[in-house]
């Protein structure tokens, strides 16, 4: 039986849960808004741009000089039009520059469509040093192993790669998140019954060899190789001489060895013949998440880029985001009078139904127990904003009810009231309901992401299916302005005692200094560059990529059993 997100069924009638806007699109706020994000974005398309020309004409030439596609030729002939849905982009982004670099990380990686079924893409990029495994190429396959493992995608490899990167094989090679979690994760996902199909489309040598033969199936182009070790070595190591075609061609692998299931004459032929072995494959059985058809947003989504402010002088309303985002714009807001810095509540997104868990950025006035009023400021995690959030993540995995969490967060708010009323107790039962959360949580930050809120809001480390973030997202313990006032006076102290009194203007170089390094690594391109991120999406696209994430999680039918330990109370 196909699963239910493929095959939604009718909305129920507009109820009067609609967001409304106050949003004025003639105004210079709202088109400075429009303005500041179009050349964010444009500027990242571009960059996007160059990353996919991979290692350059030159390589692409020689890839095409051998009969062979490149790894990006060859998805586009592989899945369904207009499907692949990239992650990783900005792997090893201004890394290894040392070594020529290594544009997106020498890997492709992505979700896509291969006759309707979703599948993961993992591509090796033959023009970036011969599809070597640098660093980060080993942890982008493993991220999107890992996708695929919680999510049960069926995974599709397209090999053309000279192994490990020797320059830094100590990087490489030894460690739990290094090449050989890649054969690791090979052998798990078989046992989940995770289809894996691997094509040979190239080299494959060395320890790499095992990838292939450690999946379901396995396609060979011929003029591909597949060995322990290739001629030279093998010649160097046992002074045996032979062809690189006797020692591990496809005709050998095929009619010989046994490894090969398929032979193809190219890379036509086997992208075809892998088109042809998913159409028969069974389906599982039913997410238990609820879909729906889809109902468009009743607010542009193009509106989102006057609605949006980056300046932390002028709040904006994050429902006003929600209201471009949510079908139809529907939304049931959870405690609305109560812990007003986070918005909870449900709605749809591409007709799953949802959890939102958002920071909201205006300020709000609260009534303490004590019936004194104050103003909390929008962005922070105060105690009642947490502990509503915390009921409102149980009540979603008693639901089984998928989680969505929007950052724009400062943090956890300080000083003697806070403590007084018990922020950090708070904020660890929080922590203990995102962190013991068993309903597929996705992540996209919008804004800042900074110190402890980045925790509570289901940060990398708490296990988000996917991760998306805005180009104007900021991601660190604190923002920079914070960070560099703070060690600016830390290293005005150190050099006091040392005798040197520093001047004002000097002062101001060194805070100038510190805050241009610690903007560069807040930068959400920074953070992707490393796996942090899983994809830089344009805010337009918000609503597209969660239900893609919404989408691959519905392929994972099991649900763990909710426990959440010890609460404080």
């Amino acid at each position: 039986m196909a699963d239910r997100s493929e095959a939604p069924t009718e909305q129920s009638p507009q109820a009067s849960n609609t967001l409304t806007t106050k949003v004025d699109p003639t105004s210079a706020r709202y088109e400075a808004n429009m303005r500041f994000l179009a050349d964010l974005m444009s500027q990242v398309r571009n960059e996007g741009e160059t990353i996919c020309e991979g290692g350059g004409a030159k390589a692409i030439e020689n890839q095409h000089a051998k009969g062979r596609l490149t790894a990006r030729e060859r998805i586009e002939l592989l899945v369904d039009p207009k499907t692949f849905f990239e992650l990783g982009i900005y792997a090893a982004h201004g890394m290894y520059e040392e070594w020529g670099g290594a544009p997106a990380a020498g890997v492709i990686t992505g979700l896509a469509r291969i006759q309707t079924r979703m599948v993961m893409i993992i591509a090796n990029d033959a023009t970036v040093k011969a599809g070597a495994f640098f660093p980060m190429t080993s942890k982008k396959v493993i991220r999107a192993q890992n996708i695929a493992i919680e999510n049960r995608i069926p995974t599709i490899y397209l090999v053309d790669s000279a192994g490990v990167f020797l320059p830094l094989q100590e990087d490489v090679f030894p460690d739990t998140d290094d090449f050989g979690r890649v054969f690791r994760n090979n052998a798990v996902m078989s046992a989940l019954g995770i289809p894996q199909i691997a094509a040979i489309m190239g080299m494959c040598v060395a320890g790499g060899g095992y990838l292939p033969v450690m999946c379901d199936h396995v396609l060979m182009t011929d003029g591909s190789g597949l060995f322990l070790a290739g001629p030279a070595l093998v010649q160097a190591a046992i002074g045996q001489k032979v062809s690189a075609e006797d020692l591990g061609g496809a005709a050998m692998h095929a009619g010989i060895s046994g490894t090969v299931d398929y032979r193809e004459p190219d890379d036509p032929a086997c992208l075809a013949r892998i088109r042809s072995i998913v159409e028969k494959w069974g389906y599982r059985r039913q997410s238990p998440w609820d879909r729906r058809k889809p109902v468009e947003p009743a607010l542009a989504a193009e509106e989102i880029y006057g609605v949006y402010d980056s300046s932390p002088a002028r709040p904006y309303d994050m429902k006003e985001i929600l209201a471009r985002v949510l079908d139809g714009s529907r939304f049931d807001e959870y405690k609305a009078e109560y812990g007003k810095t986070l918005i909870c509540g449900y709605g749809r997104i591409g007709g799953f139904a949802v959890g939102i868990v958002a920071n909201q950025k205006l300020h709000a006035q609260q009534t303490d127990h004590e019936g004194h009023k104050r103003i909390e400021f929008g962005g922070v995690i105060y105690t009642e904003s947490a502990e509503k959030a915390a009921r409102f993540i149980m009540d979603c995995n008693q639901n089984l009810i998928p989680l969505i969490f929007f950052h724009d967060v400062n943090g956890f708010m300080v000083g003697r009231d806070a403590e007084w009323s018990g922020i950090i107790k708070a904020g660890a039962k929080m922590v203990n309901a995102v962190s013991n959360s068993v309903v597929p949580k996705i992540t996209v930050i919008v804004g800042g992401s900074f110190g402890a809120g980045h925790y509570a809001m289901c940060g990398k480390a708490y296990d988000p299916r996917f991760i998306f973030a805005w180009p104007t997202a900021r991601y660190a313990v604190m923002s920079g302005d914070a960070a560099a006032g703070t060690l600016v006076e830390v290293k005005v102290k150190q050099l006091e005692r040392g005798g040197t009194k520093l001047g004002e203007e000097e002062k101001k170089e060194l805070y100038e200094s510190v805050k241009r390094t610690y903007d560069e690594q807040t930068d959400p391109r920074y953070g992707a560059a490393r796996l942090w991120i899983d994809k830089i999406i344009d805010p337009i696209e918000t609503r597209d990529a969660i239900t893609q994430a919404l989408e691959a999680a519905a392929l994972n039918p099991d649900v763990a059993e909710f426990k959440v330990g010890v609460l404080q109370t």
